[in-house]
């Protein structure tokens, strides 16, 4: 037979059998893993998901609670696994407690809360300056405001301004925060009626917009 003649099918089978007996584990091995992997992936997306699913139901269960006021309702927010879950729950406590008229215990609440990105945490400051300003703690609210550039917040620090007796600064805080809400938006009438109230008009923050 010359060198170059097509192997026969006999020789052809051998030389697949000798590469299979010095191959074959690491092939195999290597679908193994490979196997592996997928159903490790799949697993996790699973346990994923069911995890989200419990967060979900442990939330549920703690609003309920909040609602119906059980005694316990701040240790089954602080069980909730999701932070994300956690702030939410705080945040509805202290509104069920405003309305139960327990705005101590509200301010409480949400200084406890520990937000994990910075537009919760303006949330938490805009409705724990509201109740520093109802307890008499405008300078503290204003602190806790500063910098914060949003309609809401500048109204509440407007809010502030006004019980400290400081019109000049209220009315600029109303202004400013009249150029950013939304001209369809239903606070806007009040924010007007509360910046005519410290002697400025609706019409000159329009302009300055």
């Amino acid at each position: 037979m010359a060198i170059d003649d097509p192997l026969d099918e006999h020789e052809q089978s051998e030389r697949v059998l000798a590469w299979l007996r010095q191959n074959g584990v690491a092939l195999v091995g290597g679908i193994v893993l490979g196997l592996a992997a997928i159903g490790g992936w799949k697993w996790w997306g699973h346990h994923q998901h069911a995890e989200a699913l419990a967060d979900a139901d442990r939330y549920q269960k703690v609003i309920s609670a909040i609602e119906a006021g059980d005694a316990d309702v701040v240790s089954r927010i602080d069980g909730l696994q999701s932070n994300v879950y956690a702030e939410l729950a705080g945040l509805e406590l202290a509104a069920k407690q405003v309305r139960d008229g327990d705005n101590e215990a509200a301010v409480a609440t949400l200084r406890s809360i520990k937000p994990g990105d910075s537009r919760m945490a303006a949330v938490v400051d805009q409705r724990l300056a509201r109740l520093l300003v109802d307890a008499g703690k405008g300078e503290e609210a204003i602190g806790l405001l500063q910098g914060a550039d949003t309609a809401m917040a500048l109204e509440v620090r407007g809010d502030a301004q006004y019980a400290l007796g400081k019109m000049d600064d209220a009315r600029s805080a109303y202004m400013q925060a009249l150029t950013k809400m939304d001209v369809a938006s239903p606070r806007r009438k009040l924010l007007e009626l509360k910046l005519m109230e410290v002697g400025g008009k609706p019409d000159d923050s329009e302009v300055r917009s």
